[in-house]
C-alpha cells in the first residue's frame, strides 16, 4: 500500500504546530498503524529528521496508551478498536490519513502526538480508591455480591483512562472515564463507604482540571474502545447528586 500522511507535528506546548505531508510506500495491509508510524519513522531518522512522537506501551489494547485523532475520529473508524489495534488492511491504497493528538485544554500536547493526561491521574488520585483495613485478607466469599451488579462493575472496570471519550467529546468532557471509575467501585460492596465522598471529590476535580460538562451527546461512548455504557454517566450524576443532599 502507498499512503499520504497528513500529520501534526509540534516541537512543545509554546509551538503554534502545523501539518506536515508524507509519503508512506509499501506498507503491509497486516501492518498495525503504530507499526506503519515506526516505518515512517525509521526512515525519517536514516533521513536526519526528526521521528513523529506518539504514546505506546503495550500495543495490545490494553494500557491506554495510545492515542490520536485519525482521520477526524479518536482512534480511527475501527469501533471498539485502540489505534494500536487498528490494522491497515482498514484503508485503502493510495488513501489520504490525517493524524492528530488528543484535543482538549486539560491535554496540552508535549509534542507532536504527545499529550499531557496526567489530570486523569489527579482525578483517581481525588477518590478512586477503597478504604482497606489492616489485617488478614477475608474469605473470597465472605462478602457475596450479586451477579448484575458484578457484571456492570466489571463493565465499567474495562476503562483504559485513554482519553478517547474527552477528544471526541465537543464539549472536551471527562464524564465518561469519571463515572467509569465511580461506578466500577460504587457498585461493589467494598466501595460504599467512600461512596458519596468518592462521586462528590472526582466531580469536583474533574470540573477542576478544566473539562467541559456532558450534554449527552454520545460521542463518548461511540468512540470508547472499551464500550463504557453511557449508563455509567446517569450513575455518577445520581451520586452525585446524593451526596450534595447530603
Amino acid at each position: 500500500m502507498n499512503l499520504t500522511l497528513k500529520i501534526w507535528r509540534q516541537s512543545g506546548s509554546s509551538d503554534k504546530g502545523r501539518m506536515v505531508t508524507y509519503r508512506v510506500e509499501d506498507v503491509s495491509p497486516d501492518m498495525s498503524f503504530l507499526e506503519m508510524l515506526d516505518v515512517l519513522n525509521e526512515r525519517l531518522i536514516l533521513e536526519g529528521d526528526d521521528p513523529v512522537a506518539f504514546d505506546h506501551d503495550c500495543r495490545e489494547g490494553i494500557c491506554g496508551m495510545c492515542g490520536m485523532v485519525i482521520n477526524g475520529v479518536a482512534h480511527g473508524e475501527q469501533r471498539a478498536t485502540t489505534t494500536c489495534q487498528l490494522h491497515m488492511r482498514h484503508f485503502e491504497d493510495g488513501a489520504v490519513i490525517t493524524i492528530e493528538p488528543w484535543r482538549a485544554a486539560p491535554f496540552p500536547v508535549i509534542k507532536d502526538l504527545v499529550v499531557d493526561r496526567s489530570s486523569f491521574d489527579r482525578i483517581i488520585q481525588a477518590g478512586g480508591f477503597v478504604s482497606v483495613p489492616a489485617g488478614s485478607a477475608p474469605d473470597a466469599h465472605a462478602v457475596p455480591v450479586p451477579k448484575e451488579d458484578a457484571d456492570a462493575a466489571f463493565d465499567a472496570a474495562t476503562c483504559i483512562g485513554c482519553g478517547a471519550c474527552v477528544a471526541a467529546c465537543p464539549n472536551g468532557s471527562a464524564s465518561l472515564f469519571t463515572a467509569a471509575k465511580i461506578t466500577h467501585l460504587g457498585l461493589l460492596p467494598q466501595g460504599q463507604p467512600e461512596r458519596d465522598s468518592r462521586a462528590r471529590a472526582m466531580v469536583e476535580q474533574m470540573d477542576a482540571e478544566g473539562f467541559g460538562g456532558c450534554t449527552n451527546t454520545g460521542e463518548c461512548t461511540a468512540v470508547c474502545p472499551k464500550g463504557i455504557p453511557f449508563d455509567t454517566i446517569a450513575r455518577m450524576n445520581a451520586d452525585y447528586l446524593r451526596s450534595a443532599s447530603k
